[in-house]
């Protein structure tokens, strides 16, 4: 329920399903960061990854609780970033484009209908019409960067924090 039928326009997008998209993608990151701070102090060293979403860095229609779900988890990200920046832990954020997984498989028949168009049509034309190499991104892409993340050097903008803010 909560993947595949989540493209509506905001006006006949149901509370419950908004509900539900927040907690799975917003609520879900920040209970999990703030269980995991305070272990992290006491070692003096963690690595915070959470995953947004492209999304959270563009809009798209008829996706109004994703979208804000995944702002907000890049908000969030910035926000804990600032307030754990001197005790030696780190919190990131990475935002791939679609990823070809179990639950975007899910959504292509759905697509298929939709669009009236073949699954390599919808995959090309629909799914990853802004994806410039018209490749989704792979699990292991982003296992990588997630990695990278956790190591020593696992930054990506090296301005002490100037940006966040």
């Amino acid at each position: 329920m909560l993947a595949s039928n989540t493209s509506r326009r905001l006006k006949s997008f149901p509370p419950e399903m908004w509900d539900a998209v927040i907690a799975t993608n917003l609520s879900a990151a920040f209970h999990t960061t703030s269980a995991a701070i305070p272990l992290m102090r006491k070692h003096g060293w963690g690595r915070i990854v959470n995953i947004a979403s492209a999304h959270g860095l563009v809009a798209s229609p008829f996706k109004s609780a994703y979208v804000a779900a995944k702002h907000g988890v890049l908000g969030m990200t910035k926000t804990v970033a600032l307030e754990i920046a001197t005790a030696g832990i780190t919190c990131n954020a990475i935002c791939p484009a679609y990823v070809l997984t179990s639950l975007i498989e899910a959504q292509i028949p759905d697509q298929m209908k939709g669009h009236n168009m073949d699954r390599e049509a919808v995959i090309r034309e629909v799914m990853l019409r802004k994806q410039p190499t018209k490749q989704f991104i792979t699990v292991d892409q982003v296992a990588a960067a997630t990695l990278f993340l956790c190591s020593d050097a696992g930054a990506l903008s090296i301005d002490g924090g100037w940006t966040a803010e």
